[in-house]
């Protein structure tokens, strides 16, 4: 049983995305369906509590510091995190190429760590941190190892978007471009979220033997010819059974 002003509540911090950082009052109301004396006693309790700031010039809101001190608190304790951070730096530096730790969340993909090369000029982009299964390498990897019922659930419940021209979008395809997750032990996608960058990723799964996270290495599109490109492939899936080893999984070759 929910209780309606937590609801109504979380409604409002979920309004706020990266490409919806303020909202003025008017605007929470119309798309939580709510009056705007509702929504100010909402929003006042909100910003009371640190969930929201008041721009005094503008007058509209964004979110508060306290979400940003519970994102480190979640961090602290996740134990992807713990056992996944300082294994993703010692893959971007022996790499020098950008490297991106991420969680399954529900059916999309929650990145928890970006790792950038300084040589990267492609560091500037940022991907999520959530971000769909179908159109990245963290998320096709995790995907691949779907049980055939569970990949018919989410390939019915999924909107497919094409982020760009190479972004596959038809289920069938979708499932070719899985085809050798297991022989290779990663999943590569070529500017299907991002034009001009191409990505490698690896699943990590924990003690259960289940696909719960991923971790990546991307780059511009010489990486898929670049000479070291088999030992990039090789690190990377080495790193992601050790990660995963430490959560607790042993079905390991």
């Amino acid at each position: 049983m929910s209780i309606q002003s937590v609801d109504r509540a979380l409604s409002i911090l979920n309004l706020f995305s990266a490409s919806m950082t303020q909202l003025g009052i008017t605007e929470i109301a119309k798309s939580i369906n709510l009056t705007n004396s509702t929504t100010h006693g909402l929003v006042k309790t909100l910003r009371h509590n640190g969930y929201l700031y008041q721009d005094p010039d503008t007058k509209k809101y964004s979110l508060g510091i306290r979400n940003f001190e519970l994102g480190h608190y979640f961090l602290g304790a996740s134990k992807i995190y713990q056992a996944g951070a300082a294994a993703s730096y010692r893959l971007a530096e022996d790499t020098n190429l950008n490297t991106r730790l991420a969680i399954l969340e529900k059916d999309e993909i929650v990145v928890i760590l970006s790792v950038y090369s300084k040589s990267d000029r492609f560091q500037y982009y940022q991907i999520g941190p959530r971000i769909p299964l179908y159109c990245t390498a963290l998320g096709k990897t995790i995907l691949a190892r779907f049980l055939k019922d569970e990949f018919k659930q989410y390939i019915e419940s999924t909107s497919f978007h094409a982020f760009t021209p190479h972004t596959i979008t038809d289920p069938q395809l979708l499932a070719v471009s899985l085809r050798n997750a297991d022989s290779d032990g990663y999943v590569m996608d070529k500017e299907e979220m991002i034009r001009g960058t191409v990505c490698i990723g690896s699943p990590i799964f924990d003690r259960h033997n289940k696909p719960i996270a991923a971790i990546s290495l991307s780059s511009g599109l010489d990486l898929i010819n670049h000479e070291n490109f088999q030992n990039f492939t090789d690190n990377l899936v080495r790193t992601a059974a050790d990660i995963s080893y430490a959560l607790g999984y042993r079905n390991l070759p």
